[in-house]
């Protein structure tokens, strides 16, 4: 089967959040639904190097929004199979399937479904499967200015960039098997291993 995914090079991105922008432009999605989200993530301290003290600061930025993933658990999750895998590898939501329980939403480890309070029902990145079909790319990797963002076959993302999908904040992807690809920040830490964490929490929860 045919898997899309995304790749992000986390070292390109400068954390304009255009990518964000385009996403809510194209979409025309409401004021807390945010498809795609860019997080700011911010650390560290000092280390000791013989006599003298020097920073150990981490400081980049993760755009993320839903990873179509091989295994999605918000399928699974799904009482009333409102959500679908596509033969291209995109998950999508039947809405008029979906009733809004937001088991789904409880269930994804990276926050990718939003309730929409207008519709109540849930809603999430479909990839812009529209633009798929016109040979057009998704409105996030169009707009991205420093081509942060890509996407294709996840096959050959892997050939031409390797596997890495688990940078902090990211979970480990056992779970849900992300079609996803990142090329990691100099300042990354897998897990959180140092002391980072994310400081724009109220802007990407």
């Amino acid at each position: 089967m045919k898997q899309l995914g995304f790749f992000f090079d986390a070292s390109a991105c400068s954390g304009c959040k255009t990518c964000q922008v385009a996403c809510k432009d194209k979409h025309d999605s409401p004021l807390a639904v945010r498809w795609r989200r860019v997080y700011e993530v911010c650390g560290g301290g000092w280390k000791r190097q013989g006599d003298a003290w020097v920073q150990d600061i981490s400081a980049y930025h993760v755009s993320m929004a839903c990873n179509h993933c091989k295994e999605p658990i918000c399928l699974d999750a799904c009482p009333n199979k409102a959500i679908l895998k596509e033969e291209n590898g995109v998950v999508l939501i039947d809405y008029d399937r979906c009733m809004g329980c937001r088991y789904c939403e409880w269930t994804c480890p990276y926050g990718a479904l939003q309730f929409d309070n207008t519709l109540k029902v849930m809603t999430k990145c479909s990839f812009c499967a529209d633009y798929l079909e016109e040979g057009k790319p998704p409105s996030c990797v169009a707009a991205c200015p420093t081509r942060a963002l890509d996407f294709g076959e996840l096959e050959e993302l892997e050939k031409r960039h390797g596997i890495n999908r688990e940078d902090f904040p990211l979970p480990e992807e056992h779970f849900t098997n992300p079609a996803l690809v990142i090329k990691p920040h100099r300042h990354a830490y897998k897990g959180g291993s140092k002391s980072v964490s994310i400081i724009n929490k109220e802007e990407v929860s």
